[in-house]
C-alpha cells in the first residue's frame, strides 16, 4: 500500500545549465540522480525565444508567451512614447500570469521557490521565495507568507554567497572559496527544499538551483581548456568547478526527489551556458558609421560620456594587485548606491531623437535597434510602412 506523495508535481531547475555538460556528465557517472531519471523517463531539448538573450527567458518559460505579450525584452528597456530608458523590474514587470498564478486563483496549493526574475506574490495559495539565492537579484531575498520567510532565516540563515555572485576578477585562492560556498548554498537550499516538501499537501511545488548559473559566468574560463584564460593550474588543485557545482546539484536533486517520493518530477534548465563571444559591444558604433545613428552634439564627434568613464574606471581597478582590489571595492560599495545605475540613451553615446534608428539593450550578445517611427517616437524620422521597410532593406 503506498502513501500519498507530498506533491502532485515536482519541478526542479538548474539554472543556466548547458545541456551538452548535463548530457555529457549524466553519460559518465558524474550526475547518478540525473542519469537516472533520463533512463526512465522522457528528455528533450528546449531553445530560447528566438532574436532574445536570457533576460526574456525566465517570463517566457512560466507565462508561456513571449516578450510581445508579457513584456520582458531586456531588463533595461525603453519606455514607450520617449527615448528614455527605465528598469522594467521597477513597474508591472512580466504583464501575463505565471502558470503557478493560474493554478493557485484555480485553488491549487503551490510552493514557488527562487524562480528568476519573477517578483513576489503574496496572495499565491502556498509558499513563495524569491532571491534567497539568485544570479539576477532584482529584489533581494522575500518570502509570503510572513512566519516562513521568518523561519527560513531563523532555521537556516541567507545564502552564505550573499546578494550577488558577480565580480570582474579573483585570485585562485578566492575562486576555490567561492566555489566551495556555491556548494555550502546548493547544500543548505537542499535541506531547507526537503523540509518544506515533507510538509506536504502540495499540487505544484517548483524550485531553482540557481548556483549553476553563478559558477557558469564566473568560472567558465576555468572549465574550457580552449579558454585564453583558462589555468590547468587551479583545476589540478581544486578541480573542475563547474563539475563540481553540477555534482552538487545533481545530489541535491537525488535528495530532494527522496522526498518527494513516488510523484511526477520535471528537471529543466531553462537556457545554456557558454563563453562570451560576439561583436554586440560594437552596434553603436556599427550604425554611427552607416550615418543612421546620431551621436551626442556635444560629443564633438566622439561616443564618450558616464559609460565611458565607469568602464576606464573598472579597467583601472581590475589592473590593480589583488591585495589592494577588495579595499577599494569596499570603499566603494560603502560610498556608492546599493542599487543598479540607471542608463538613460545619452549614456549609450547617441542621440536617439535624431536617429533614423539607434541601439537598443538586448543582452550582452544579441543586439537590438529600434526604428524611430514617425507616430510612435517623440521625434520620429521614419514614416511605417513603405520607407521604414526600404530603410531596413
Amino acid at each position: 500500500m503506498s502513501s500519498t506523495p507530498p506533491a502532485r508535481l515536482v519541478m526542479l531547475g538548474i539554472d543556466a545549465a548547458s545541456p551538452d555538460l548535463l548530457e555529457q556528465w549524466a553519460n559518465d557517472g558524474t550526475l547518478p540522480n540525473i542519469r537516472a531519471l533520463i533512463a526512465r523517463g522522457t528528455v528533450g531539448r528546449t531553445e530560447g525565444v528566438a532574436g532574445f538573450f536570457v533576460g526574456s527567458t525566465w517570463p517566457s518559460l512560466y507565462t508561456g508567451t513571449s516578450p510581445a505579450n508579457h513584456g520582458i525584452h531586456y531588463l533595461l528597456q525603453l519606455v514607450p512614447g520617449s527615448y528614455r530608458m527605465h528598469w522594467v523590474a521597477e513597474e508591472e514587470f512580466v504583464r501575463r500570469p505565471a502558470f503557478w498564478t493560474t493554478l493557485s486563483r484555480a485553488g491549487q496549493r503551490v510552493a514557488v521557490l527562487d524562480v528568476p526574475l519573477t517578483r513576489l506574490e503574496p496572495e499565491l495559495r502556498g509558499v513563495h521565495v524569491v532571491e534567497w539565492g539568485g544570479h539576477d537579484s532584482l529584489y533581494g531575498f522575500r518570502a509570503a507568507p510572513d512566519e516562513f520567510a521568518r523561519e527560513l532565516l531563523e532555521r537556516h540563515g541567507s545564502h552564505p554567497l550573499g546578494a550577488s555572485c558577480d565580480r570582474s576578477r579573483r585570485s585562485s585562492e578566492e575562486y576555490g572559496e567561492f566555489i566551495a560556498t556555491l556548494e555550502d548554498g546548493i547544500r543548505r537550499k537542499a535541506v531547507w527544499t526537503r523540509t518544506l516538501l515533507a510538509s506536504g499537501g502540495w499540487d505544484l511545488f517548483m524550485q531553482v538551483f540557481t548556483e549553476s548559473h553563478c559558477a557558469g559566468h564566473q568560472c567558465w574560463h576555468l572549465h574550457d581548456e580552449t579558454h585564453p584564460a583558462h589555468d590547468p593550474g587551479f583545476v589540478a588543485t581544486y578541480g573542475d568547478p563547474l563539475r563540481r557545482i553540477y555534482r552538487a546539484i545533481d545530489s541535491a536533486i537525488g535528495d530532494v526527489l527522496a522526498a518527494a517520493g513516488d510523484t511526477q518530477v520535471i528537471v529543466f534548465s531553462a537556457h545554456g551556458m557558454a563563453h562570451r563571444y560576439g561583436a554586440q559591444f560594437l552596434l553603436r558604433d556599427v550604425l554611427v558609421r552607416l550615418g543612421v545613428t546620431a551621436l551626442p552634439a556635444e560629443s564633438g564627434g566622439h561616443a564618450a560620456g558616464a559609460g565611458t568613464i565607469r568602464t576606464l574606471a573598472r579597467k583601472g581597478l581590475n589592473s590593480l594587485p589583488h591585495a589592494l582590489q577588495q579595499p577599494v571595492r569596499a570603499v566603494r560599495r560603502a560610498l556608492g548606491d546599493k542599487r543598479p545605475r540607471k542608463p538613460s540613451t545619452t549614456q549609450l553615446g547617441i542621440d536617439a531623437s535624431r536617429s533614423r534608428c539607434f541601439p537598443v539593450g538586448n543582452g550582452l550578445a544579441v543586439g537590438g535597434i529600434r526604428l524611430n517611427l514617425a507616430g510612435r517616437e517623440p521625434r520620429g524620422m521614419l514614416a511605417p510602412g513603405t520607407e521604414a521597410d526600404a530603410f531596413c532593406a
